[in-house]
């Protein structure tokens, strides 16, 4: 019986310490998430800006005449 218990608590252990690892690694994968969602932002606002700077530059050509 004493033997199961001492098991037990062995389990139990390993699952308590499986637990912490796993919180820790959800909480560094939020924060390296939540820095990609702000790059991806940045990124975003810079194609905009060039896709409207392609658009000028294009605006600004002469028409083909042929």
């Amino acid at each position: 019986m004493d033997a199961e218990f001492a098991a037990l608590e062995d389990k139990v252990g390993l699952l308590a310490r499986l637990c912490q690892q796993l919180r820790g690694e959800n909480r560094a994968l939020r924060q390296q998430l939540l820095g990609l969602q702000q790059e991806n932002q940045q990124l975003k606002g810079k194609v905009a800006g060039a896709t409207e700077r392609v658009a000028a530059i294009l605006a600004r050509l002469p028409e083909d005449e042929a």
